[in-house]
């Protein structure tokens, strides 16, 4: 398919020395061109940001294991990053793509990812990482599939479908960003998208379908919310969804008539067509916005139909305590195999001795008249450099402090710091974190590089008393987590990956102004077994440019 800028090759890699042969896992050769280009999503004409002329960009389509390659061109007249939601990059910070472990590809150029979907399985997506530029486009599915040898609990679908779902501003990410530096909020979005599009005409008339499905069948359906403020619920009309995998996990396969699927989040759900043959409405709505509700509809079609969709719309549930019910139905699925052969339950996370616990607490407010926000005090900058960089280079304390946050939050009202914000975490310790939420907007954190357990949420403050609510057994493995207004959010992990991994708002608007920051995880010998060196093709931007690179792990 090079005619459509993509080449997608599965290479074997063999190596063969006296009749000995050992062959690579299979690659994936992808060609990204990165342009600017004039879409009107909600009727008005902005700047997009588009991969081989589509938006939304292209889907990944990967099995367990996979080396994924993809030469991205640049040619926005900006730097470019890209990053990999919810993909791990295990002892590999270095393909992660955000600006605090990669420099950016400068415009005009281009830049090779190389990383390995490494025991991973499930629905995730990619973005780009810079400033605001999510808000333009440049994201797409990323999907995982398990090896054949793996059984999945389920049947095979006839088809499977990627959903990518989002709030959407009328203006292009530059002139949010410049709302942002000029020290104001960005305000609500103006409308909600379904892989790129709204509903036509509300009506069903017209619209094109965006699925279709064969009655009798079933189907899997990836959605993922690729959004940067507001939680959608996800639906639809006159079928039912059973949930099969979150966040790169299977899931105990309970049913659903709608989902709340937070900013960042990914669910994998089976529709069976068993309704009369016909056209149907999937429906995303915005959650938790006072005064107006924002929807989206596009159409799924039973093959040969010819009927329009009913316009009465399946209503969205009313209250973020129906959602945090929701969020307590989702369990792991103990006996369904993971990405190597053996349950994912076996990993016991509930017997592990907790060895720290450190909680953030978000806080909002103005700083030289300007609006940021922060965790524990600090709202972080970028650094010149990126942080792994300078870190792996030996100079760290010439531009940044380690720890500038401690693992309590300070007095309520304290003034805000801008400063670069990094924490250190002992190698492959068990630590609890806890995500506190003042204020009266939900929110949702992600951390890239790892997999963690949402074990507890709740009102109020958190206490060590409310350890006793925690689910030890079943919580879900996943990469991100809401946390409800004036509530808070436990979760629990490993830290074995070693590298430099963002911890941060998904809401975009709070991430930006601050509300981030970079966890440090590195192993006390220099050694291949925890990290891959420093790879020859790596960016290399600011001072550092000019020093020679340190001696690789061995």
């Amino acid at each position: 398919m090079a005619g459509a800028g993509v080449v997608l090759a599965v290479v074997l890699s063999v190596l063969g020395i006296s009749g000995f042969v050992r062959a690579e896992d299979p690659y994936l050769f992808f060609t990204w061109n990165v342009t600017y280009g004039t879409i009107a999503p909600l009727g008005v004409p902005q700047q997009g940001i588009l991969i081989n002329d589509q938006f939304p960009g292209p889907n990944i389509n990967s099995t367990t294991n996979n080396n994924i390659v993809i030469n991205v061109f640049n040619f926005l007249d900006e730097p470019l990053l890209f990053s990999w939601n919810g993909i791990q990059q295990r002892k590999n910070s270095w393909e992660d793509g955000m600006p605090g472990t990669n420099c950016p590809i400068p415009a005009g150029t281009n830049f090779t990812y190389h990383f390995q979907v490494k025991d991973q399985i499930g629905s995730f997506f990619y973005f780009p990482s810079l400033g605001m530029q999510k808000a333009a486009g440049g994201f797409g599915g990323l999907r995982v599939n398990s090896r054949l040898l793996i059984p999945v609990p389920f049947d095979a679908p006839a088809d499977d479908y990627t959903v990518v779902i989002g709030d959407w501003y009328n203006k292009d990410h530059t002139a949010l960003a410049k709302t942002l530096d000029s020290g104001r909020s960005i305000g609500l979005p103006v409308g909600v998208l379904i892989n790129g599009r709204p509903s036509k005409d509300g009506k069903g008339k017209d619209d094109a379908p965006l699925f279709e499905m064969e009655a009798g069948k079933v189907y899997r359906y990836r959605i993922c919310n690729v959004g940067i403020r507001i939680t959608l619920n996800f639906r639809f009309q006159g079928h039912v969804m059973t949930l099969v995998e979150m966040d790169g996990s299977h899931t105990m396969q309970n049913v659903y008539e709608s989902l709340d699927v937070h900013i960042g989040q990914c669910f994998s759900v089976l529709v069976k067509a068993d309704q009369a043959p016909g056209d149907y409405y999937i429906v995303a709505s915005t959650r938790f916005l006072r005064h107006k509700e924002l929807t989206a509809t596009a159409v799924v079609r039973y093959a040969g139909s010819s009927a329009a969709p009913s316009p009465v719309l399946p209503k969205a549930p009313a209250s973020w305590a129906w959602s945090l019910n929701q969020w307590r139905s989702f369990k792991w699925n103990l006996t369904a195999s993971a990405a190597r052969p053996n349950p994912q339950g076996s990993f016991h996370y509930g017997n592990i001795d907790i060895t720290r616990t450190i909680k953030l607490a978000s806080s909002r407010n103005f700083v030289a008249g300007n609006l940021r926000y922060a965790l524990n005090g600090v709202s972080h900058v970028d650094t010149e450099t990126p942080l792994k960089l300078v870190e792996y280079y030996g100079f760290g304390g010439n531009y940044f402090e380690y720890n500038v946050t401690g693992d309590e939050p300070p007095t309520e009202g304290s003034p805000i710091k801008l400063l670069p914000d990094v924490k250190t975490v002992e190698f492959r310790t068990y630590v609890e974190i806890i995500l506190e939420n003042p204020e009266k907007a939900v929110q949702v954190y992600h951390l890239n590089g790892y997999a963690f357990f949402p074990v507890g949420m709740g009102p109020g403050k958190w206490s060590p008393e409310k350890r006793n609510t925690y689910n030890m057994l079943d919580a879900v493995s996943r990469h991100s987590v809401q946390v409800y207004p004036r509530s808070w959010s436990a979760i629990l992990l490993t830290f074995d990956n070693a590298g430099m991994w963002n911890l941060r708002s998904e809401n975009w608007e709070r991430r930006y102004l601050g509300q981030q920051l970079y966890l440090s995880v590195q192993s006390p010998e220099r050694s291949l077994r925890d990290e891959y060196s420093l790879p020859d093709t790596v960016l290399l931007c600011g001072p550092i440019a000019a020093f020679p690179k340190p001696p690789p792990y061995t």
